[in-house]
Parts: structure tokens; C-alpha cells; sequence
């Protein structure tokens, strides 16, 4: 019996991500090895995106494979063509995957029903094997990843360059996470960078994930001072300069695991999965039982539907394991069309609009409208209106994602509030009333912090008790002290820092036990006590 693991729930977090290669002691990592593999995945260990999904086993073939005879990294190996450099960087990034053999199992049981499907697209567009890795390095093959710069899916698009590249993007579905899409769009992206640099892969890859503009522009001041201009001199964000080492140092391994102790979880070569035309929208709880799967495993499948159906203007296809495909086939035909949907007669009352109508329905004005051929959000009392709604009960869509998000602001500190969204708020907005970041309320809540809030949501704020170990009062009876953590971010430096919360450097160094002769880096931690009515 093959079973694959993968990220899972229903209702979606919308969100190129950075790295690091030293997060072994991390404790969410070690948490998922005991009591809560809800909060755990939210991090992976290379891969600095958000994992919002546990993983849950897929039933992929209906026999027991003892062993696998054609593997699918025997394929990949037979193309490797880039010359991997044996310098510092490589080796660095290479040692960590090779001392974390289980980490390249997980991102393989993830990557297991997709890999032949991307394998047979980068051969028909005639593109570089090692392309089939890039996911590992941008999403550890999640699909559902998102990361706080807003990218999102297996690619990590931003939203902007997803549209650029054909990736449909509304209410119903986020083409970002459809693996067949996104799969598509990335190779569109990829061999136009390719293009803007001459033929250099590197320097395309350094592009995907920093920006054309960027790379163009490093690439013209060495030219222009007479250095090289391949990746290796160029001037890039830390970011980018571990990026570029990452895929290669996978590629290495992939090429000769042997030599550095790596045992390369087995994929036979052969697709598992296969797309099925559904000719027009249906709701997903219903296909599901149709294809004898759960909602959360058609849905770790089929990642781009937000909602309880798939889009009513498309795409209307399915991925399906390939044991499952007959039987979804045979129910879908004998299925009258009608009943793909579940349809409510409403009578509209006095005080109605469509926009309430839609959020009592948990739909939206233009479904309504386009299932009334309405042309305008025009209504009147007493009249019928026919609203698309789901077959099952919401819980039964929603119910992990309830019990998923319920776990995550369980794990804060403080005393509990829950704030309700209102006309015009911000994150930003929200987070000062409480004196909380952005980046916490959203941590809190499932979500990323440039995602669009939604009127009347409920968010979960913890704010810090005001005990005597973290707040005091000073001699004078005047300033407040809190002891905080704060997140070293790009540009940074202990004199910025100090700058910015009325400290000294002294008192930063103390704090934290630094020596200001040594740099900060992105991601560390500093304890501070800040006079918060300072600030």
C-alpha cells in the first residue's frame, strides 16, 4: 500500500521566502515529534514559509509495492546537467540536507503524487532537471505554503507575477497552489528570466527569487566596475546568495547520494494521479464522496479551491489518485446536473442587499447575480432569489481548520482578546491599540500579515499581563518597562535598534550578552526592556 502525507484542511490562508540552513534545535521541529504536529508544521526547516496544513495520509495504489524497481530520482539523475561548484556556500547547504535525511523524506512524501506530472513538463519545454528541485527550496513542496511577503503556493507566487503569468486568482480559487497551474506558470516565468539573462540559469534563478530588477541592476554595477558578472560576484541579499547554493547542493545529492550518506525516499516512476474533466462547478464535499476520498484528502489534491465547490467559472477539473478515478467517473455521470450544487429559494425581506445576502450564504454578490442573470445589485422586498449553497453542513468543510486555528491562538501569552474587525481597520491599526506587531496578530490567527482582513472577523489578541516580570515602574512613577523580544530584520544594526526603542547599545549588549564587533543577523532574537511611553 502506498500512502503519501500531505498538508491538510479545507478553508485556505492566502500568502519568495527566506532561509536558513541551522534551525535543527528548533523546537516546533522537535514539538512535531510529540504533543502538537498542528503548530509544528507552521515552520519547516529550511523553507522560511508558513506550512498551515498537518499532513494526512493519501491511499494512492491499491497494492502493496515491496519494492520500487524504476525510481523517479534515476529519471531526474539522468538529466543533472549544471555544473555544481564544490566552494563554501554549496557545501554548507549541502551538509545540512545530508545530516537531515528525514526532512528530504517528508518534502518527498509531499512532493510524491506531483513530481512524475512536473517531471514530464520540464521535458516537454525542454528545461533543466534541476528545476524539479526549486520546490524543495521554495516551499518544501507545499502546496498550501504562503510565506509573509504574501507568495503562496508550491512556487511561492506573489500575487501581481501569478496574474502576469496566467494564474487565475478570486474568492473560488487561488491558481497560486493548483500544482498543474502553477507548474505551468512557473516555467513560463522561468524561461522568460532565462531569456532576460542570456541564457543563465543562475543568474534566472537568483531573478525568481529576488527580482529581475534587482539581479539586472547588480549585474550592471560590476559590469561597470570591471568585476564579473556571474552569480557568485555579484552583490545580492543574503536571501538570494544562500538560494541559489540550496538548489545545487540538492542537486549534488540527488547526483551521487551515496557519497554523502543520503537515502533518497523511493517514488516509482509513474503517475499516481490523473486530471478529470468535471465540465462545470461542483461542490467538493459531493465530489469527494463520489471519488470515496475525504474532503481533506481531494482537497490536498486540489489545493486551489478556497470554498465548498470549485469555481463557477472554472478551471472544472479535478486531480484524482488513479484508483479512484472509475469510480468518480461512473458517480459524475449517473449525477443529474441540477444536483451538483444544492440551491436555496431566499425571499428577499425589507433591509436586504445582496452583499448581506451573500455573507448569510457564505457566497458572494457576483455568484448570486450570475445565478439570477441579474445585471445590476438591484433587488426588491418579496421577491425570490436562487442561491447556490453547499450540500453538507460548513462544519463539514471547515471543522480542522476550526480545530487547526483554535490550537494556534491557543499558544499565546497573556491575557486573551478577541477583536472584531471593523469598517477601515488595519492590521497595523489593530496592533497598535494592543501594542502587539502586525506579524503576531497574524501569527495568532492563520494567516499572513498582508492578507485582506474581512469585515466583522474575529481575531485573537494576546496581550502581555502586566505582572511584575514584565512591567515595572520606574523611581519617578512615570514610565512603564516591558521586557520584549524583538526580531533582527534586514538593515538592522544595534545602533538602529537602539535608536528606534529609546536604549542604549550598552544596555542592548548586556541584555543579550553581544559583542558589537560581531553583526547581527535576520531572524535573531533580542531581549529588550523598553519604556514603552517612550516609544
Amino acid at each position: 500500500m502506498k500512502k503519501l502525507l500531505f498538508p491538510l484542511s479545507f478553508t485556505l490562508l492566502f500568502g519568495c521566502q527566506t532561509t536558513s540552513s541551522n534551525n535543527d534545535e528548533d523546537p516546533t521541529v522537535q514539538l512535531a515529534q510529540n504533543e502538537d504536529i498542528y503548530v509544528a508544521l507552521l515552520a519547516d526547516e529550511t523553507a522560511n514559509v508558513i506550512h498551515p496544513k498537518a499532513d494526512v495520509d493519501i491511499r494512492l495504489s491499491d497494492e502493496d509495492k515491496l519494492a520500487i524497481s524504476d525510481d523517479v530520482w534515476q529519471r531526474v539523475r539522468s538529466q543533472l546537467n549544471f555544473e555544481i561548484p564544490q566552494n563554501n556556500k554549496v557545501i554548507a547547504q549541502r551538509t545540512w540536507y545530508a545530516k537531515h535525511n528525514a526532512y528530504l523524506d517528508r518534502v518527498a512524501k509531499r512532493a510524491e503524487p506531483f513530481i512524475y506530472h512536473i517531471i514530464e513538463e520540464l521535458e516537454q519545454n525542454d528545461m533543466p532537471m534541476e528545476l524539479v528541485l526549486l520546490p524543495i527550496v521554495e516551499s518544501a513542496y507545499d502546496p498550501f505554503a504562503y510565506s509573509h511577503g504574501s507568495a503562496s503556493g508550491m512556487w511561492q507566487f506573489l500575487s501581481g507575477t501569478g496574474k502576469q503569468f496566467g494564474l487565475q486568482q478570486d474568492w473560488w480559487y487561488d491558481g497560486r497552489r493548483d500544482v498543474a497551474a502553477s507548474t505551468q506558470a512557473a516555467i513560463k516565468f522561468l524561461k522568460y528570466l532565462n531569456k532576460r539573462f542570456d541564457g543563465d540559469w543562475l543568474l534566472a534563478l537568483a531573478a525568481y527569487n529576488s527580482g529581475e530588477g534587482r539581479v539586472a541592476r547588480a549585474v550592471k554595477y560590476n559590469a561597470r566596475k570591471g568585476k564579473p558578472t556571474d552569480f557568485w560576484n555579484l552583490k545580492l541579499p543574503k536571501e538570494t546568495r544562500d538560494y541559489v547554493p540550496k538548489l545545487l547542493a540538492l542537486a549534488d545529492i540527488v547526483k551521487r547520494p551515496q557519497d554523502f550518506g543520503v537515502t533518497l525516499y523511493a517514488i516509482e516512476n509513474t503517475p499516481v494521479i490523473s486530471q478529470v474533466d468535471i465540465g462545470s462547478q461542483l461542490d467538493l464535499a459531493l465530489a469527494s464522496d463520489l471519488a470515496g476520498l475525504s474532503v481533506d484528502e481531494l482537497h490536498a489534491l486540489n489545493p486551489g479551491f478556497n470554498r465548498w465547490a470549485t469555481a463557477p467559472t472554472g478551471p472544472h477539473y479535478l486531480l484524482l489518485p488513479n484508483n479512484k478515478v472509475e469510480k468518480f467517473k461512473e458517480g459524475l455521470a449517473k449525477l443529474p446536473k441540477t444536483e451538483r450544487l444544492s440551491w436555496q429559494r431566499y425571499k428577499i425581506k425589507n433591509g436586504d442587499s445582496l452583499s448581506v445576502i451573500a455573507k448569510r450564504f457564505n457566497t458572494t454578490t457576483t455568484v448570486i447575480k450570475s445565478a439570477n442573470n441579474m445585471a445590476n445589485n438591484n433587488i426588491r422586498a418579496g421577491k425570490y432569489l436562487l442561491i447556490p449553497t453547499a450540500t453538507q453542513s460548513l462544519d463539514r468543510y471547515k471543522s480542522y481548520e476550526q480545530v487547526r486555528l483554535s490550537k494556534i491562538a491557543s499558544k499565546g501569552k497573556g491575557n486573551k482578546v478577541v477583536y472584531t474587525v471593523r469598517s477601515g481597520d488595519t492590521l497595523w491599526d489593530i496592533g497598535q491599540l494592543y501594542n502587539v506587531s502586525s506579524k503576531q496578530i497574524a501569527k495568532w490567527n492563520g494567516f499572513a500579515p498582508k492578507d485582506t482582513l474581512r469585515l466583522g472577523q474575529k481575531l485573537t489578541i494576546w496581550k502581555e499581563s502586566t505582572t511584575a516580570s514584565s512591567t515595572s515602574k520606574t523611581a519617578s512613577g512615570n514610565a512603564v518597562v516591558r521586557n520584549i523580544n524583538y526580531k533582527v530584520r534586514n538593515g538592522d544594526s544595534l545602533a538602529r535598534i537602539a535608536n528606534k526603542f529609546k536604549v542604549t547599545i550598552k544596555d542592548i549588549e548586556k541584555w543579550n550578552n553581544l559583542n558589537r564587533k560581531k553583526y547581527l543577523q535576520p531572524g535573531q532574537m533580542l531581549k529588550l526592556s523598553v519604556n514603552i511611553t517612550s516609544i
